[in-house]
């Protein structure tokens, strides 16, 4: 017995490898191993003989397993030892961290100016962007021959032949929201509605798909007086300073009067800033509401008056941050947001939370 055990545990000690003590496992402990048909023998032994051989068995049994699996655990901590030596990796250093996403200025723009327009009283409104021929132009007093609903200006929906459902388009403005907005709501009422417009045009200031956002406020007495404070507040809390705004006639089919808005800049460098100097730099259309948009929308243009005003977001963006070309907003590599400051900052957002 001794014998027996010195030799499988000088044997286990002197192994290489997990595979040469899986040979020695099954030498000495396998169905037919050396250990294995000496405990069988136990069946022919004298009870006297049992009580001795038997305890010695199991005892040596115990031994050699216990030493196979401190070899085999000795084997892998040397592997492992030799695992490191050879590919010099420090597991001590710290992981690498990933880059953070940022919000896309024009979202983050969006989420601005909701808030802004939110302390004024302004809810928000939002509407399809596939849009009936009727909403994005008849109701809002655009008639057949205005050059916006030619073909080579607005995207509209294919139909199939012998479909003769009215024309459906891409939507060419967010003002049907306001349509819809006042049929559902009545007035008075005070919304803005931002999102998605498309249009056939494409340059440096112009994109296909762009973003606006329209503001409308009906009341018993609302004038352009109201429309001008309401406007001024808005750009001086957007940029961070008082920025003045100037008031120029123009032509609208849904607002009579209508004016372009024009706000004090001035330029350096080849860099607009608000606020300052002498210049003026028109951002928006705007007026006072229609009757006839009122009728449209169901609201009473004897009873009721408002104003309304529309302005691209990607541009007031452009403004904002520096950035010179409305392309870059959907069609570069997006790591130039960076380039802008648009980082992974702690900003508080609309819906709570953090911009992370």
């Amino acid at each position: 017995m001794d014998a027996l055990k010195a030799n499988y545990l000088g044997r286990i000690a002197e192994a290489g490898d997990e595979a040469a003590l899986e040979e020695l496992r099954l030498a000495a402990l396998g169905k037919k191993g050396e250990v294995s048909l000496k405990m069988r023998e136990l069946g022919k032994m004298s009870p006297e003989q049992r009580q001795t051989a038997g305890p010695a068995l199991n005892a040596l049994k115990s031994e050699i397993d216990s030493a196979l699996k401190a070899k085999k655990a000795a084997l892998a901590d040397a592997a492992l030892d030799e695992r490191l030596r050879a590919e010099w990796l420090d597991v001590t250093l710290p992981g690498r961290p990933r880059r953070m996403g940022t919000v896309h200025p024009v979202s983050q723009v969006t989420d601005e100016l909701t808030a802004i327009f939110a302390d004024m009283g302004f809810a928000v409104a939002e509407g399809p962007q596939i849009e009936t021929d009727w909403y994005n132009f008849d109701a809002l007093n655009i008639p057949p021959e205005h050059p916006a609903r030619q073909e080579h200006d607005t995207f509209f929906m294919a139909r199939a032949e012998g479909d003769d459902r009215p024309p459906h388009v891409l939507r060419t403005h967010t003002s049907p929201v306001q349509i819809r907005a006042m049929a559902a709501q009545g007035a008075p009422i005070r919304v803005i509605a931002p999102g998605r417009v498309y249009r056939m045009d494409m340059d440096q200031t112009h994109a296909p798909m762009f973003h606006q956002v329209e503001g409308l406020a009906i009341d018993r007495d609302l004038s352009m007086a109201n429309l001008k404070w309401v406007l001024e507040e808005f750009f001086s809390a957007f940029f961070g300073t008082h920025v003045k705004t100037r008031f120029r006639a123009s032509h609208f089919p849904f607002t009579e009067p209508s004016a372009e808005v024009d706000i004090q800049c001035s330029w350096e460098g080849g860099q607009v800033k608000v606020g300052e100097g002498d210049g003026w730099l028109e951002v928006l259309g705007s007026g006072m509401v229609h009757p006839k948009v009122l009728q449209s929308a169901g609201v009473d243009p004897d009873q009721w008056q408002g104003f309304a005003f529309g302005m691209g977001i990607d541009r007031i963006a452009m403004l904002k941050y520096g950035i010179p070309d409305l392309r870059a907003f959907f069609d570069s590599d997006l790591r130039w947001l960076r380039h802008y400051g648009f980082q992974s900052l702690d900003v508080p957002m609309l819906h709570g939370g953090l911009n992370r």
